[in-house]
């Protein structure tokens, strides 16, 4: 795992969006934060699977999250906007973004790629990742020290066979954060992407359902790159991809 030892508080009074916060990666990131000090706010698609990290966040007497729901899929612009004045508004800042949330679509030969499937991933884990984080840097920019996180795969830097559209949109994403970290690569917001390696997962299952996930690093294992980079100790890191493995 990553090298990194995490300190009790060390995410106090620091104010955090996740991305997918409902379920696997995403949740488990929030209650790490939240477990560190950190007021989460929970951004998903399905309102019962945040309302329930929310309940869990507070019956572990986490700092009082907040909830946004949200479908990447079907969010424009405007939303993304409005969401980030919002926070600015209620929070005064944003000091870190984890833009978990992204679809798998599905393993298929080149050129059996679904035309709609296709559109579905590029929407959700790269169009929708753009537009909010254009909407949000004008809000963690108002923190000292901000961080912004993608996240990534393997088959983000080496394309796989029948990985198709998921392994594009993967390139993608690291040529996104790449271009934000060089343009802010003065100022006080540090731009990186994770890549969270095989992990025990709804998203892996669904790409492996034969795989014993019993065998695999658990969430809450692969979380100290997660808090690291969300950490004042990574201020002076941008523009990579770092691997939580």
């Amino acid at each position: 795992m990553f090298d990194y030892t995490i300190s009790k508080n060390c995410l106090a009074d620091k104010t955090i969006l996740v991305t997918g916060a409902g379920d696997g990666i995403g949740r488990q990131a929030a209650l790490t934060y939240a477990q560190l000090g950190a007021t989460v706010i929970l951004l998903g698609k399905t309102v019962a699977k945040l309302e329930k990290t929310y309940d869990e966040i507070v019956a572990n007497n986490g700092p009082e999250p907040a909830i946004i729901p949200l479908d990447l899929k079907g969010a424009t612009k405007q939303n993304y906007i409005d969401m980030s004045a919002t926070i600015a508004e209620q929070f005064g800042q944003l000091d870190g973004a984890l833009f978990n949330a992204s679809i798998l679509g599905e393993l298929t030969p080149y050129t059996h790629i679904n035309e709609q499937i296709w559109q579905d991933v590029m929407q959700v884990n790269v169009t929708a990742q753009h537009l909010m984080a254009q909407a949000l840097i004008p809000t963690l920019l108002l923190a000292p020290n901000a961080s912004l996180v993608f996240t990534t795969s393997t088959v983000g830097s080496e394309g796989r066979a029948f990985w198709g559209a998921y392994s594009v949109s993967k390139f993608a994403t690291e040529g996104l954060m790449q271009v934000i970290a060089d343009e802010y690569d003065k100022s006080t917001l540090r731009v990186n992407a994770i890549n969270p390696g095989a992990t025990a997962s709804p998203m892996r299952a669904q790409a492996y359902p034969a795989e014993n996930q019993a065998t695999l690093p658990t969430t809450e294992q692969i979380m100290p790159l997660y808090v690291y980079l969300m950490s004042d100790d990574s201020k002076a890191v941008t523009g990579q991809v770092l691997k939580a493995q």
